[in-house]
């Protein structure tokens, strides 16, 4: 993934210090699975990053942010629970494919 990192943004906002703005995120650290993208699929894999069972979370600055990622969770065999959605799926699944064929911004970066 050519040394970026993958977060989940949970908060925008921003803060003065000394008559400057500074604008922030609060987010969620993800953990890239494994030394190489998925064999099957080509995609590099990531989990959310835990600690004591509570997320990773820190704020960073807007400009350390690049792009937005496509995440597709990581079915696995298990059926899939009928109170997951849009809003809540990145909270149901421990494992997410970094969708790298959803635009070719994407597919340069991921590759």
């Amino acid at each position: 993934m050519r040394g970026l990192d993958v977060v989940r943004v949970l908060a925008f906002f921003s803060f003065t210090h000394r008559n400057k703005l500074y604008p922030c995120a609060l987010v969620h650290w993800y953990s890239i699975i494994g030394d190489d993208p998925d064999e099957d699929t080509g995609m590099w894999m990531v989990s959310p990053d835990m600690v004591e069972g509570s997320p990773e979370v820190s704020i960073i600055h807007l400009d350390t942010i690049f792009r937005a990622a496509h995440l597709l969770p990581s079915f696995g065999q298990a059926h899939l629970a009928r109170g997951i959605t849009y809003y809540n799926s990145l909270d149901a699944f421990l494992a997410f494919y970094v969708n790298k064929f959803i635009d070719n911004h994407a597919f340069e970066i991921a590759s």
